[in-house]
């Protein structure tokens, strides 16, 4: 029994691993017996090939498969495939003798995935009852209200002063406490004209709130949608009410109410999309509506595991490598699925069964090595990361350990798809940490991938939870497909010699950090913008929103830029703003808005909450 000393770690969880060390021990006997054996020489070279084999293709492809199977329907947060992919990864970590953190390795969160009609949700007008569902149909973001009041027909909705275009429905038009009949979409259907950025619900909704009014009737004509379908109800992902009552109603419906007038929404429309001037008259009807909407919360969690790390003073801090392991279910309207219209299970071999079965095999191979490794690994595995970060967000915001003791950030978001012919690797980050650049340099020179550095810190990924707070992230990538966010993302086309390259990388990376001598000192490398997104802002304030804030009205702020005008008019992180320049603020959708609005050379006053106390600052651009 002599390989039972060979130092290879406590853990010998496979048949194969230990088929290995009877053939190891088999080895030394016969050496023992001729008398030519080097104790020293064959344990690091038995140490070296277990360091160059300890992760492999099988056992990658093994991980994706079953992540990746129709039995996990695609790994939506809160539903049983999403527990069973979660159970699975907790499973594989506790077989690498790591310690698991929370509740036994599970950090639990609760995340809203949907609203649902309540049992008293009505409309009535002169004589006239609606039935929620056929001719009505309150949306998402509405105020459970009960509201009576007189309509205004406003046009479109908008409030509009540009040096190109002016437009103003609620122009000498009193408003307060009415509902508002509003049209949606504008005269131009057109995604890139210029109308398209205050055409949204949202924003015409904000608009409506800001003139007083107290709640929305919101139309399609005929032009916006022939068929005058109700909008679906469904949840919208900012967690965030629009502060009064919105509903959707059929052109039947508002035909009835603008009886007296002699208009149909449909002569209307016409009369909109022609004279391109506001067509606002009050419809001296009154309307009562209650809304009743419930929303479905959800329990989820993130999988977390730590490998202590073997240096007395530098075990104490920590390396993060992380990896989302939710997907999009079904898929279907507002899921994220870019085949919308089909239901079918979204497999998500690539976004991102990759990316955690390459930090699995990572931590095993690190675990099977833990003698090499000074500072302590943090094994995350993040939940409801395509419902908005939320799993990563919380685990920053209700950390398990200290987060001044986090060093780095490593994320695999989709590493399954590298091209075998360019065999290009994008790594986000590198300006996150003084001279990370450069030691990424050093440490991939052997490797035969071509790696694209981008210096940003923070995409549409889970390390830009943790760059917001201070901390120098990587964000490994092996680039876009057509299979994304759709059915066809299968574990059978996933480039696992790919894969295993990018791990072994990635593993490299990992040793380098936990063994240097010192830290990166963390360097802000502003945010990217979402790729293809349109810049609607003349001005920044410099800071980064928290997209998932809702605990109360405002937006918090979740990091301040040097130099930018938050940070110079003594703003800081954690503050709540709640107005600018006197304008409410009550969530994101507000703050975008209000930012819209402002030009260079303006100075605003900004209202934050600090402490429970409110502070004025006065904003430069």
């Amino acid at each position: 029994m002599f390989y039972v000393n060979i130092k290879f770690g406590k853990n010998v969880n496979s048949h194969m691993e230990k088929q290995k060390l009877l053939l190891i021990g088999s080895l030394f006997s016969l050496l023992l017996i001729c008398g030519c054996y080097n104790p020293k020489t064959i344990i690091d070279s038995v140490s070296k090939k277990e360091i160059s084999s300890g992760i492999t293709i099988h056992e990658l492809k093994q991980h994706v498969v079953l992540l990746a199977a129709d039995s996990l329907i695609g790994r939506k947060p809160g539903t049983k495939g999403g527990k069973q992919a979660a159970e699975y990864i907790k499973n594989e970590i506790s077989k690498l003798d790591l310690e698991l953190l929370g509740n036994n390795g599970f950090q639990f969160f609760d995340v809203i995935t949907s609203v649902n009609l309540g049992e008293n949700n009505k409309l009535s007008f002169s004589g006239f009852t609606g039935t929620v569902g056929e001719n009505f149909i309150p949306l998402g973001f509405t105020k459970n209200d009960s509201l009576t009041g007189e309509v205004v027909f406003t046009g479109y909705g908008f409030d509009i002063k540009t040096d190109s275009l002016e437009w103003n429905d609620y122009d000498q038009l009193n408003v307060e406490d009415r509902w508002v009949m509003i049209l949606r979409g504008d005269p131009e259907d057109n995604p890139h004209g210029e109308f398209a950025e205050h055409s949204s619900l949202r924003k015409k909704a904000l608009v409506a709130r800001d003139k007083g009014a107290a709640g929305i009737l919101f139309v399609s004509g005929v032009t916006f949608d022939e068929n005058d379908d109700l909008i679906e109800l469904y949840y919208d992902q900012s967690q965030a009410g629009a502060g009064l009552s919105v509903l959707h109603i059929k052109r039947s419906m508002a035909d009835v109410l603008l009886g007296e007038k002699n208009y149909t929404i449909k002569s209307l429309e016409s009369i909109l999309i022609k004279e391109r001037i506001p067509q606002s008259f009050v419809i001296n009807e009154v309307v009562t509506v209650v809304t009743d909407l419930n929303q479905k919360r959800v329990r989820t969690q993130n999988v977390v595991a730590m490998l202590l790390g073997t240096d007395s003073v530098l075990k104490e801090e920590f390396i993060v490598i992380g990896a989302h392991y939710d997907h999009l279910g079904f898929g279907g309207l507002h899921s994220g699925s870019l085949r919308p219209d089909s239901l079918a299970i979204h497999n998500g071999a690539d976004d991102n069964a990759s990316g955690v079965a390459s930090i699995i095999e990572i931590m095993g191979k690190l675990s099977f090595n833990r003698q090499y490794v000074k500072r302590s690994i943090l094994f995350i595995a993040f939940g409801a990361e395509e419902l908005g970060l939320i799993g990563s967000k919380y685990f920053t915001k209700n950390s398990l350990i200290d987060l001044d003791k986090i060093t780095i950030m490593i994320n695999l978001d989709m590493v399954g798809r590298m091209n075998p012919d360019t065999k290009s690797l994008t790594v986000g980050g590198t300006g996150t940490g003084v001279g990370l650049s450069d030691f990424l340099k050093t440490n991939s020179q052997n490797s035969d991938l071509n790696l694209i550095f981008s210096s940003e810190g923070y995409g549409p990924s889970d390390h830009s939870s943790f760059y917001v707070e201070d901390i120098p992230v990587l964000f490994f990538f092996s680039g876009s497909h057509q299979d994304y966010h759709t059915p066809e993302d299968d574990s059978d086309k996933i480039n696992y010699a790919g894969l295993k390259n990018i791990s072994e990388i990635v593993y490299g990376v990992v040793v380098g950090v936990a063994n240097r001598s010192d830290n990166f000192v963390f360097q802000e490398a502003g945010p990217k913008e979402q790729s293809g997104g349109r810049r609607r802002f003349k001005v920044t304030l410099g800071i980064f929103p928290d997209y998932t804030y809702h605990e109360s009205p405002g937006l918090r702020v979740d990091g301040v830029l040097d130099g930018r005008p938050a940070k110079k008019a003594g703003m800081k992180k954690g503050d709540i703003i709640t107005a600018i320049d006197d304008e409410i603020v009550g969530d994101i959708y507000d703050y975008m808005y209000r930012l819209e609005k402002l030009d260079i050379g303006e100075t605003v006053s900004v209202e934050v909450r600090r402490d429970g106390k409110k502070i004025i600052l006065s904003v430069s651009f």
